[in-house]
């Protein structure tokens, strides 16, 4: 079973993670220096700057999870996540090509929210379809492969982007021609990616059509919730999730922003953040291959004190070569955090509720980068100290980790 291929099916579920990670590569890189563009341009400080940033993702992030859990308990209905999931991905999609049309820096910000509430929902559906493609001895490979390929192929979109955006003038763009080519292309890139899984995915575990699905979904997620209460190893794994993957998902939301904010170059942020990616590609294959030989929970305890160490670097974070440092840093255990993070829920959840428990895994991770980025910005604020924000980032890690020791010795037990 070690030495075996990668199916096609678990190929095209791979392969969505390649086309939407070029989306939340620009999340990460381009799309907020245009929005310091913009903001620029209206006269916005760059304190403030940072702060809309942080709040325009936490808005989108508060509206997946109020409506994430009832969408999952939904698809969780015979042929019913297939059309949720192809619906999130045209949001999505249109979303990110149309980022380049407004002028206005807080129109920009809603066509960003309203893409990544598409972005946001589509992976609550492809998550759970992890239980579908593969058995669960697999899950760990399977999941570390998805992000593994999504950091590599993000690359090819975003290294076009950059001939876009660091040379518009030279090759005869303007900074808004540029910028729409780029999102135009990331878009492509992310809609064809998908049409693989689209084409091949069956529903394999579900529940069968009730006479009134919508309602019946939302009484299922109710009994779900009580259930939750009940298995504290799950109950318990979630809150340590909560917690941990805040910083996860702070870092790769603010990061250029952060570096921005500071006055570091542009175009050093921009290509530290692919080193980022580089490194994370290999990284989260030996990840892969070490989850055989090692239980997953050790691995992300390891995850988890190596970006407490990370955040606790970034506070004091004011010189370009710290930027790239902390770039390699992330790429390490970035990918192999979030792909052991995702095939552990899916290891312990009942498989027919996968899309309903994978709904309420989201709001936990989503609602942590909410919690993260909001954090980031009003302390930012408060203090007019860009580093100040990292620091709630450490303890969030320090919570996280203790969490999910006690998670991990009740599902043992």
């Amino acid at each position: 079973m070690e030495h075996q291929k990668i199916t096609k099916l678990e190929k095209y579920w791979i392969l969505y993670d390649v086309g939407n990670s070029a989306f939340i590569m620009l999340v990460s890189t381009i799309i907020p220096i245009y929005f310091n563009y913009l903001a620029g341009n209206a006269g916005i400080s760059e304190v403030d700057y940072l702060a809309y940033w942080g709040y325009a993702a936490s808005v989108s992030t508060i509206i997946v999870a109020l409506i994430g859990p009832a969408l999952g308990s939904l698809a969780d209905t015979k042929d019913y996540k297939m059309p949720l999931f192809v619906l999130s991905v045209v949001v999505g999609v249109m979303g990110c090509g149309s980022l380049s049309l407004p002028n206005s820096w807080i129109v920009f910000l809603a066509v960003f929210v309203v893409a990544k509430v598409g972005y946001n929902a589509s992976l609550i559906f492809y998550d759970s379809m992890l239980v579908d493609v593969t058995s669960p001895d697999r899950m760990d490979t399977v999941s570390s492969h998805g992000y593994a390929w999504g950091y590599i192929g993000s690359c090819i979109p975003f290294a076009i982007s950059l001939v876009f955006v660091l040379m518009y003038d030279k090759i005869g763009l303007t900074m808004h021609n540029a910028m729409g080519l780029a999102f135009f292309l990331n878009a492509a890139w992310w809609f064809f990616a998908t049409l693989p899984l689209i084409r091949n995915y069956r529903q394999k575990h579900y529940i069968d059509l009730p006479k009134h699905p919508v309602r019946h979904s939302f009484k299922r997620l109710a009994g779900t919730l009580k259930d939750i209460r009940g298995e504290k190893h799950i109950f318990l794994y979630l809150l340590s999730f909560f917690f941990f993957i805040d910083g996860v998902y702070t870092i790769i939301e603010m990061a250029t922003a952060y570096g921005s904010a500071l006055g570091l170059d542009t175009s050093g942020l921009l290509l530290a953040l692919l080193v980022t990616q580089l490194v994370a590609f290999p990284c989260a294959l030996i990840f892969s291959r070490l989850s055989k030989k090692y239980a997953t929970d050790l691995l992300i305890r390891i995850c988890i004190i190596a970006y407490t160490g990370i955040a606790l670097f970034a506070i004091q974070l004011d010189k370009q070569w710290e930027f790239w440092l902390l770039a390699v840093l992330v790429g390490m255990f970035q990918g192999a955090i979030q792909a052991l993070s995702r095939s552990y829920f899916a290891k312990i959840i009942p498989v027919k509720k996968s899309g309903e428990y994978f709904g309420i895994y989201d709001i936990c991770g989503k609602g942590a980068a909410f919690m993260g980025t909001t954090l980031v910005g009003v302390v930012a604020q408060v203090t007019h100290v860009a580093n100040a924000g990292v620091a709630v980032i450490a303890v969030m890690f320090i919570i996280g980790f203790v969490l999910f020791v006690k998670a991990a010795k009740l599902n043992e037990s």
